[in-house]
């Protein structure tokens, strides 16, 4: 059965985009969805693409978390991270949804897509992420 852990500004760029993390899910993905508005769209009237990379860089990085911690609190670091654009985006949600493909257990490779509520494909990423190790965190440490 799923866990309820939807987590809600926690983070800067949470606030500052409006996104929300869904890590209740049993399949060991993490979700990250955006309702768009016209402060997500670009000049061109379609979603940024760099708020679609923020989407998949944290659905990605918690899904690495889901990976050892069951909340999906654990941090990673993004080692790298490629990103393909697809489709436009213009309206309506749009979820980012994470897949460990391989790794071990402190660098996990990740997969993420981008869909919109009809289900459209709107990119994909491949990334690198890397466990913070446990004395970073105790000393309060981010690197």
């Amino acid at each position: 059965m799923a866990k309820d852990l939807i987590i809600h500004n926690e983070t800067g760029p949470q606030r500052l985009i409006g996104y929300v993390l869904d890590v209740s899910h049993d399949d060991g993905g993490a979700r990250c969805w955006l309702d768009l508005t016209d402060a997500h769209l670009n000049r061109h009237g379609v979603l940024h693409g760099g708020i679609a990379t923020i989407l998949m860089d944290s659905a990605s990085g918690a899904t690495g978390s889901m990976s050892i911690d069951p909340d999906g609190r654990a941090p990673f670091l993004t080692m790298s991270l490629t990103t393909n654009f697809i489709a436009p985006a213009r309206t309506g949600r749009v979820t980012a949804t994470g897949r460990i493909t391989g790794g071990g257990s402190a660098t996990v490779f990740i997969d993420a897509r981008l869909e919109g509520e009809d289900g459209q494909l709107i990119a994909t990423s491949t990334g690198v992420f890397r466990k913070v190790p446990d004395h970073r965190r105790s000393t309060g440490h981010q690197t």
